[in-house]
């Protein structure tokens, strides 16, 4: 395979995960880090280091313009992303001295545990409760646009949801995925917010896990160093690791 080859298939790829990165809240990272080690044979703390870098741009595009739409909850977002920050800190240093096996194996069961509870619907009787009295004082409450005109939810289970929040940050320094899997399930589940606001706030929060996950990574170089000019030796090195 040349290089143009691989630039090519891996744009086109990339284009898809962040299509459903930004749908989803997952940050796209599900897509390429699977991509990178199983299909190009790429060492996957390279392509968790590649994924990171992604992700924040995934998030830096789609936020935006949710924020401007009134579907992300800002206050939310900045609240749990203290303990995402932190989580994903610690996830970065274990990523450096946990074998590659045992990545994969932890990246596989996060993509199951996902989707297993993902197509678990809450129940409706879940959707309208009285409001919780510590995100009352941390004024989470909110509403989004929606069909039938602005809908008001109740934000639940503060104290479980930044807990979570701190494992779904070392989840993205671990495996690369900005951890939107974790975060939209944390958010929906167990905090009780409607669907459309955790993804749409999932995706304002990947980019600081993410920008906090490469960041930490960047000391051992895990994160490859993208230039736009290369010197002969170095792009001859790169086809020959593709080939």
């Amino acid at each position: 395979m040349t290089i143009l080859e691989f630039t090519a298939i891996v744009a086109i790829v990339s284009f898809v995960a962040g299509l459903l990165g930004s749908l989803t809240g997952l940050g796209g990272g599900v897509v390429l880090v699977p991509l990178l080690t199983i299909f190009f044979h790429v060492d996957i703390r390279y392509a968790i280091g590649a994924s990171l870098v992604s992700v924040i741009a995934t998030s830096s595009g789609a936020a935006a313009s949710y924020v401007k739409e009134g579907f992300s909850n800002i206050r939310i977002g900045m609240f749990l992303e203290i303990a995402t920050t932190f989580g994903a800190l610690l996830g970065a240093f274990l990523a450096t001295r946990i074998p590659t096996s045992a990545l994969a194996i932890i990246f596989g069961a996060v993509l199951l545990y996902s989707a297993y509870f993902s197509r678990k619907p809450r129940p409706q009787a879940q959707r309208s409760l009285p409001p919780d009295l510590l995100a009352t004082r941390l004024r989470m409450n909110g509403s989004f646009p929606d069909l039938e005109g602005p809908r008001s939810y109740n934000v639940q289970h503060v104290p479980t949801g930044f807990s979570l929040m701190f494992g779904a940050g070392a989840l993205s320094g671990l495996l690369g995925i900005g951890s939107g899997a974790v975060k939209v399930l944390a958010m929906d589940q167990a905090m009780q917010i409607p669907f459309k606001v955790s993804t749409t706030t999932s995706n304002f929060m990947i980019g600081v896990t993410a920008a906090a996950s490469a960041g930490a990574q960047l000391a051992p170089l895990w994160v490859p160093k993208l230039k736009l000019g290369r010197s002969p030796s170095n792009s001859r090195g790169m086809r020959e690791r593709i080939e």
